[in-house]
């Protein structure tokens, strides 16, 4: 893998990761065009620790805020964290138990695109959900609802930040709250997902370069996407990467189908 492949790859990782149209698919299809194949998981667990970056720097104002105010026993910061803490059980009690199941939905490329159609439609349904009344922060039962939207996700194609972000909105929290909640519960779910894949880090590395590159371009893309992300709610605009996802979900079955 050459250094610009590396800032290219890093650079799809950054803004799918937070972008709601699934980074998964996004960067197995910018390797296929590329041609080229990346050994091991080094370099992905890299990227994806390069967005863990991203999030605490776009809040880490609000990171700080709760970190602090746990330590002093502090009841809204407790609260907030604890709630984050609920929120990310789903997800992590799937991966830790049916890794190797869910891994084997990958096998089958359709599963992506027909997820992608499904992620467009939940995009789409933004329209309605942001017309109620929004609350000022998540509740116990939102923080259970985005957590099932998270592990839901697990599915290649189906987008976390946009199927946490839409399950937030139907539950009535105001968009910049649920974008807010739905990033710091990325936090541990994708270190969890980093610390299980230590197991597969293979002993020959990547050269330091392009890694380092990757992980850059990553980290740089993924603040920028997570800026556009919570404009995009403001504006009530979310909804429009459907008529992004659904070309590409319909596009991709049939590219299936004819080869």
């Amino acid at each position: 893998m050459s250094l610009w492949e590396a800032v290219v790859l890093g650079i799809v990782q950054g803004a799918t990761e937070f972008l709601p149209v699934s980074s998964s698919g996004h960067l197995v299809l910018t390797q296929q065009l590329l041609g080229i194949t990346i050994p091991g998981v080094l370099f992905e667990v890299a990227v994806h620790v390069a967005t863990l970056v991203s999030i605490l720097l776009v809040y880490r104002e609000r990171v700080a805020r709760l970190v602090t105010g746990s330590l002093r026993g502090e009841a809204e910061s407790l609260g907030y964290v604890g709630l984050l803490v609920v929120a990310t059980i789903p997800a992590g009690v799937l991966g830790l138990f049916f890794k190797d199941r869910i891994e084997a939905i990958f096998d089958d490329p359709a599963v992506a695109g027909v997820a992608f159609l499904v992620t467009g439609f939940l995009l789409w349904s933004t329209r309605a959900a942001m017309k109620r009344d929004p609350a000022a922060h998540p509740a116990l039962r939102v923080a259970v609802i985005m957590g099932l939207a998270q592990a839901f996700a697990l599915i290649p194609g189906i987008s976390r930040s946009g199927t946490t972000v839409v399950a937030g909105l139907w539950a009535g929290v105001a968009g910049r709250e649920a974008a807010a909640f739905s990033f710091l519960m990325a936090v541990p779910a994708i270190a969890g997902a980093a610390v299980l894949q230590i197991p597969d880090l293979q002993a020959a590395a990547l050269p330091a370069g392009p890694l380092l590159a990757g992980s850059v371009a990553a980290a740089i893309t993924g603040v920028l996407a997570i800026r556009s992300f919570v404009v995009l709610l403001q504006k009530q605009a979310f909804h429009r990467f459907a008529y992004y996802l659904w070309p590409l979900g319909v596009g991709f079955l049939v590219y299936l189908r004819l080869t």
